[in-house]
């Protein structure tokens, strides 16, 4: 059998860091493939490449799309959540991730504003800032006095009926 239909978590993060700020937990405990945006630049490439250094990623993809061999009911995706992100990238993965839940595919939403009322205090918040520091420097403005991207997180199932 093809190693891309056994069990996959896939992060869907349109930015290079949104998977630290909004799946920092999964990326702890799973072995994942990381499918940021194709926009994304040669820096802020170069420097996820530094979350191999940290977590046992599969892969790091750089597309516009979801490859379509990735869609398959044995794949859970995480997906920045389409209602309580306000960046326009965030809320576009959000709706793909949002059709696909919709087609049957396994999505969990996250946040990485921390406005949903799903968020929950991290458990070692200095080890994710920490992390976030190491990994994204060029982006630290954005944690060095907003602690919210490294204090909290959350993720959010939606029940289809």
């Amino acid at each position: 059998m093809s190693e891309i239909f056994k069990h996959e978590t896939i992060i869907v993060a349109p930015h290079p860091d949104d998977e630290i700020i909004g799946v920092y937990s999964i990326l702890k405990n799973k072995k994942c493939i990381i499918i940021y945006s194709g926009d994304t630049s040669n820096d802020r490439r170069e420097e996820a490449a530094k979350l191999n250094q940290h977590f046992d990623i599969k892969g790091q993809l750089y597309q516009n799309n979801i490859p379509m061999n990735f869609i398959n009911p044995n794949t859970t995706f995480y997906f920045p959540d389409p209602i309580y992100e306000s960046h326009p990238d965030h809320r576009k993965w959000g709706m793909i991730g949002e059709s696909l839940l919709r087609s049957g595919i396994d999505v969990i939403f996250y946040n990485t504003i921390m406005n949903a009322p799903y968020i929950h205090e991290v458990k070692e918040p200095e080890k994710k800032e920490e992390l976030l520091n190491q990994v994204y420097p060029s982006q630290s403005s954005l944690w060095k006095y907003d602690h919210k991207y490294f204090l909290f997180e959350g993720r959010c199932k939606w029940i289809m009926g």
